[in-house]
């Protein structure tokens, strides 16, 4: 039974009818009904007698299981006894990776409260969208990123109470260290529903205006119980590190919530860059890490003067991993790169390599717990070797909140993911593009990330983006943004280079036929390319013509 107060999640969660088809036949997926995901990650562990195992660490911090749990609940003691939480109610999280951050997530989630995460980049207009569209009544901000928060509370009338911390409030209140150092360090979990929610989870925006996706405490732990069990397969002592933001499910799963279902530890970095990363690997003697494949990319070329020997298993989601950049971190460290492809709609990841059992060019097999086909618009199977779109059914799945993008994403049971896929005929996974950016040009159909992946592969290719580009004679030609390593000089020579590249690499039809030179490439604060603008710049940008260097047809 829902210990929710406040409705507001359960009110607009999508009818049944609207929802997909969940599978919990897998023992490890059977869930009580009442469940509490912050007390099985976090509490269990002082119950049984490990709470001075490590738990986060970052510079100048460093938390057991039992410190972290005293943080939690001096927090959520302010949030129920100082702010009147009650079950149910939303509260926006704002602040860079970080421990405090962590025990802020927890505490909302232990009161029974839903947390709502925001990237720190994210400017007010933005903020707006998330706190009006969950109806936002509290947020706990890191005090240098107060402005934007502060920009944003006109437009935001749910927005009662703001609470700073990591610095002084702007308004001069009370901080939330220092509320929650007059509160005690107990606090009872709230004894939450399985099935109640506890994640409001936004879309990342790479194609326009952010969704909110709502998981319930049970969602959360069979995320823990089926990627991580069965393909990263990491151990209590192992120390966790990544880039991914908090806010974004990658970042949440693979920092937070996947070390702790198991009793490891991880390290917070706020600014995990490609220059900082293999410098916190080294110091903290990190053995797993999570980022994306243009971070790993970007590594590889710094990782030489650091000693890694801790790192022994690396994850990247986030986009398509090219097959380039996979030799190019074998190359440089000798890990086997674990690819997979998840969503922030079914939590994490559900289709993997593992890094025993890879296949460049795939993204990899289904992950225990979830079944995925590629199917055609009447959502048919196809057959192997044949491009469709990907549909996939799990323990997790795509609740939209009050959203009627639902009805696309959600079609007969399946979660459609807006992937188009093909599958081998041993079970592996080949990603083409979003089913939106398929190039069709002549009558052929072209997956950008294929020749994405080709011109990586040229020494003079730092970072690229392909887009199919309106054309008169063909529909479509294929035109690819680069940005080009310092060395190489952008200009009709290289333009000649890298089509001859491509048409020697794979079907002629596939080149792009225009090429832009870039400094750099619109991304995500994920590291997604956001391939939308890319047409929406080109389209109105006069500067890009002057730029681009057309070949004949």
């Amino acid at each position: 039974m829902t210990a929710h107060v406040d409705t507001f999640a359960k009110d607009r969660l999508p009818p049944p009818e609207q929802q997909p088809d969940f599978l919990f036949d897998r023992p490890e997926l059977q869930f009580p009904p009442q469940l509490n995901c912050a007390a099985e990650l976090l509490d269990r562990w002082v119950d049984c007698g490990q709470g001075d195992r490590l738990c986060l660490q970052g510079p100048g911090v460093r938390w057991t299981y039992e410190q972290l749990q005293a943080e939690v609940n001096r927090i959520a003691n302010v949030l129920v006894h100082d702010c009147g939480l009650v079950p149910g109610q939303r509260v926006l999280l704002r602040g860079p990776n970080a421990p405090r951050l962590v025990a802020c997530w927890f505490a909302v989630v232990k009161a029974g409260g839903i947390a709502v995460g925001s990237m720190p980049l994210l400017r007010a207009k933005e903020l707006c969208q998330i706190v009006q569209k969950a109806e936002i009544g509290l947020a706990l901000c890191d005090a240098r990123l107060a402005d934007e928060l502060a920009l944003a509370r006109p437009q935001c009338p749910s927005l009662q109470r703001v609470l700073h911390y990591h610095g002084d409030a702007p308004d001069g209140a009370p901080t939330l260290e220092a509320l929650a150092a007059a509160q005690p360090a107990t606090f009872d979990a709230v004894p939450t529903a399985a099935d109640d929610t506890c994640l409001i989870a936004f879309t990342s925006g790479t194609t326009g205006a952010p969704k909110g996706t709502m998981h319930f405490h049970r969602d959360v732990m069979a995320a823990c119980a089926c990627w991580p069990v069965h393909t990263l397969k990491a151990t209590p002592d192992d120390v966790f590190i990544g880039s991914p933001p908090l806010a974004f499910t990658f970042g949440l799963g693979g920092l937070v919530l996947f070390p702790m279902s198991i009793g490891a530890s991880t390290v917070l970095i706020e600014k995990a860059t490609p220059e900082a990363l293999p410098a916190a690997i080294e110091r903290f003697k990190a053995t797993v890490c999570f980022t994306a494949p243009t971070a790993y990319r970007a590594m590889a070329a710094k990782v030489a003067p650091h000693d890694l020997r801790s790192l022994r298993k690396c994850v990247s989601a986030g986009e398509a991993l090219p097959a380039a950049t996979r030799a190019l971190w074998k190359q440089a460290t000798g890990i086997e790169l674990i690819d997979g492809i998840g969503a922030t709609e079914l939590l994490h990841i559900f289709i993997s390599h593992t890094d025993d059992e890879a296949r460049p060019g795939a993204t990899g097999k289904l992950v225990p717990g979830y079944v995925a086909c590629v199917v055609d618009e009447q959502l048919q199977p196809l057959p192997p070797n044949t491009v469709g779109r990907l549909a996939v059914k799990g323990p997790t799945g795509c609740r939209y909140l009050a959203d009627e993008r639902q009805r696309r994403y959600v079609q007969d049971g399946w979660n459609i993911t807006g992937d188009a896929y093909w599958v081998d005929d041993d079970g592996w996974f080949h990603y083409q593009s979003r089913v939106d950016d398929m190039i069709i040009s002549g009558g052929y159909n072209i997956g950008g990330p294929e020749v994405e992946d080709c011109l990586l592969q040229h020494p003079a290719v730092a970072e690229c983006a392909v887009i199919g580009w309106p054309d008169e004679e063909r529909g479509q030609v294929v035109k690819a943004f680069v940005v080009p390593r310092p060395s190489h000089t952008p200009g009709e020579a290289l333009v000649r280079a890298l089509q001859d590249h491509v048409k020697a690499s794979i079907a002629p039809y596939k080149y792009p036929r225009a090429i832009e030179f870039r400094d750099s490439l619109p991304r995500t604060e994920t590291g997604k390319l956001q391939r939308f603008k890319l047409r929406e710049a080109a389209a109105t940008s006069a500067a890009a013509a002057s730029s681009t260097a057309q070949a004949p047809a």
